[in-house]
């Protein structure tokens, strides 16, 4: 299943950004340097990390002579996507488990109840019509469908629900880089 790659580079790059700042403590109240740079190097580094997937993905494909559609050239675009939908929700997440130390133990029944609602065990084409666009609000819905249609060219993607998964992944960014600048200034209080 290559949808998996994206699901696992958001789940993780989620659940390391969560932890980023407290992780790193004693460099948060002891030098100033911008803030932001931690959870996004964990971001980065789960990056690197659904890449060397990819790579293995690919040799796979070589191994079993599956040939991918020519859509593949679009998957830059869906790569993209996962990396801001991963980097707004973690700058927010990263803000509440600094705030909330005990946040940090509802992550990963987050990480899990994602798992359920996003098409990565079943396809988007089996919700029903009518709570598609509903369905759409989850922001991984247009990655993982985006990156099944890339990799397996089979289903087209429903363009309403594209696009209003893209407008959410925008919305958290902004939510997230703003929350995370405007409680920044406690961090070393609340460290």
């Amino acid at each position: 299943m290559p949808e998996c790659c994206h699901w696992q580079f958001f789940s993780n790059a989620l659940s390391e950004a969560s932890g980023s700042l407290i992780g790193n403590a004693n460099l948060i109240t002891k030098v100033y340097f911008p803030r932001l740079i931690v959870p996004a190097s964990s971001v980065i580094v789960s990056l690197v990390d659904f890449g060397i997937s990819f790579l293995l993905m690919l040799v796979l494909f070589i191994w079993f002579r599956f040939v991918p559609s020519w859509h593949m050239i679009f998957l830059p675009i869906f790569t993209l996507t996962a990396f801001l939908a991963s980097l707004g929700t973690g700058l927010y997440v990263t803000a509440l488990n600094v705030k909330y130390r005990d946040f940090r133990y509802i992550i990963p029944f987050i990480v899990q109840f994602g798992l359920y609602v996003s098409p990565v065990g079943f396809s988007s084409s089996r919700v029903p019509e009518q709570w598609r666009l509903l369905y759409s609000l989850n922001p991984m819905v247009g990655v993982i469908d985006g990156f099944r249609w890339c990799i397996l060219g089979e289903e087209k993607i429903y363009v309403p629900g594209f696009i209003l998964s893209n407008l959410v992944i925008v919305l958290f960014c902004f939510i997230g880089v703003r929350y995370f600048r405007k409680t920044e200034k406690t961090f070393a209080d609340n460290i």
